[in-house]
């Protein structure tokens, strides 16, 4: 058939048709496609929100119930000091705040700020344990303890006090210095609030000959100088020290000194003590 001039090898006209309905279909496709997933990011995004929100509402509760932990456990280890101030036998000095410890005729006077879970401390006694012996046990030195808590209030917990307390229930027995040794001797880590339990320091006591008797574990089960121990570590805030330990020898801190030995403090406690 002749097509006639022009008309060779066009295509018929149903196939354009055919064509433009199937772009118009696939931009329908496309456009229901993009809001098929506008409608899933919209259903992510809210699940999204919810579960931020759901989170953050368990992070508040998870973190009330901690704090709730923390008060608890805060409460538990505030002691009740609050009570008549009873010092332990022989304690002299102001407001018979100080343990003492050798001859009152001694010229040579070290007075030592002490706390029982205070590590540094327990560096000093290691350190100077045998030369302050030596020299009290000559009649050189005289020495006078002073209990503070300092630990207690850094770390949290009760075993600076449950200790002091338990070291003057010693000091009415008279086994201060060998109980004040076995306290240091056997100190827990810093971080360690075993001093807390009454139950440890009354075994501790089984070191010390004649220690462990009904009187003493009384006096530490009591609290018996509780007060006294507060009212000491009061004293030692107000007295303007840098912490503990601080040693005095004849009012002089020789604890700052960077050149002192025990070598050194004996040949100073004998200098004075031939003057």
């Amino acid at each position: 058939m002749n097509l006639g001039p022009g008309r060779r090898g066009a295509p018929p006209r149903f196939v354009l048709r055919d064509v433009s309905e199937k772009n118009r279909e696939g931009k329908r496709t496309a456009r229901e496609r993009l809001a098929e997933e506008r409608a899933k990011q919209k259903t992510a995004e809210k699940r999204r929100r919810v579960l931020i929100v759901g989170g953050a509402v368990v992070c508040v509760l998870a973190l009330a119930a901690v704090g709730g932990v923390l008060a608890a456990n805060a409460g538990k280890d505030k002691t009740d000091t609050a009570g008549p101030v009873t010092a332990p036998s022989g304690a002299n000095g102001d407001d018979s705040l100080a343990i003492p410890v050798g001859k009152e005729s001694a010229k040579s006077t070290l007075t030592v700020w002490e706390d029982f879970r205070c590590p540094a401390c327990k560096s000093f006694e290691d350190a100077y344990r045998s030369t302050i012996h030596e020299l009290t046990d000559a009649g050189q030195l005289k020495v006078e303890y002073h209990l503070a808590t300092l630990i207690d209030g850094n770390m949290g917990g009760s075993g600076s006090l449950r200790a002091a307390n338990a070291a003057a229930c010693a000091q009415d027995a008279g086994k201060f210095t060998a109980y004040h040794d076995v306290l240091f001797e056997n100190q827990p880590a810093e971080t360690d609030d075993a001093y807390a339990k009454n139950s440890e320091l009354i075994e501790l006591a089984g070191k010390v000959d004649g220690l462990d008797t009904g009187t003493f574990k009384k006096c530490v089960d009591d609290g018996a100088h509780d007060s006294w121990v507060a009212k000491s570590h009061k004293a030692f805030q107000g007295g303007g020290f840098s912490g503990t330990p601080t040693v005095l020898l004849n009012g002089k801190n020789i604890y700052q000194d960077q050149s002192m030995t025990p070598a050194k403090l004996k040949q100073m406690v004998q200098q004075a003590d031939k003057a």
